[in-house]
């Protein structure tokens, strides 16, 4: 391989070239895995083949089908990544590819020892080399925990404004978001509230209204959700003008 795509021939020779190579490849996946989770997941598409994600030694990634011929230049990572996409939630999602990721890593270097004949006293230098560095899953975990910190402090905040200023940007799902977070603050309406969405059932995932959750109504179908099955939070709510659920969305993008 070369430095930034598959098709080129990139052969290290001794541990240090090996050595370097791993790092290169896992600062890539770590890139897709973190500052670059948004993009990664865009393109990986359930609806797609079997993708993979490959890391170069240039710290660059790629999302691609695996490599055609048989057997490979180079060990392939895990196949079909996309499909488990959308069947767990995002983080649980990352961290199993994150973990896959380190087993294509090793495979990878290990592969090109055993190619260019390291002996015992080499491969156990390499091992070394790479045992000092975390693992891509250890450094994604870290990256999503503080992400989720900073995202519940955020979400903390973006309430309590959200509770003084009930008319935000104007939009009608942030005014019925408001209204449902804004009974907390007065007795006189927690009963009438209670009336209007006691019987309403999340258009997800069909379970009841409840006031300690975050509802968000769709302001085309006019059905209310979890804020979480929708994957919208409290903070992404203050900057959406209109929200459409993922039906209306889906039957907007459909083509005729």
């Amino acid at each position: 391989m070369d430095g930034g795509g598959r098709g080129g021939v990139y052969n290290p020779r001794t541990v240090e070239e090996v050595y370097r190579d791993y790092q290169g490849r896992r600062n890539g996946l770590i890139k897709a895995l973190t500052t670059d989770v948004e993009r990664f997941y865009r393109q990986c598409d359930p609806e797609k083949e079997n993708l993979c994600l490959y890391g170069f030694p240039s710290e660059q990634w790629e999302v691609n089908l695996p490599a055609e011929e048989v057997p490979p230049e180079l060990p392939e990572p895990a196949l079909g990544i996309n499909f488990a996409r959308d069947g767990m939630p995002e983080n649980d999602w990352l961290s199993l590819v994150a973990v896959h990721s380190d087993a294509w890593l090793l495979s990878v270097a290990y592969y090109f020892g055993a190619r260019f004949g390291f002996d015992k006293s080499d491969r156990k230098r390499l091992f070394n080399l790479i045992n000092d560095l975390p693992t891509v899953f250890e450094v994604v975990a870290v990256y999503a925990k503080k992400q989720t910190t900073e995202k519940s402090s955020i979400s903390n905040h973006s309430s309590n404004k959200s509770k003084s200023n009930t008319k935000g940007r104007g939009s009608e799902s942030q005014m019925k978001y408001a209204k449902m977070q804004g009974k907390d603050e007065e007795d006189d309406l927690e009963d009438e509230d209670e009336d209007e969405h006691g019987d309403t059932l999340c258009g997800a995932c069909g379970e009841n209204y409840a006031s300690d959750e975050f509802w968000i109504c769709c302001d085309i179908c006019e059905r209310w959700f979890h804020g979480k099955c929708v994957k919208i939070t409290p903070a992404r709510a203050e900057h959406i003008k209109q929200y459409k659920c993922p039906s209306c969305s889906s039957n907007k993008r459909a083509r005729p």
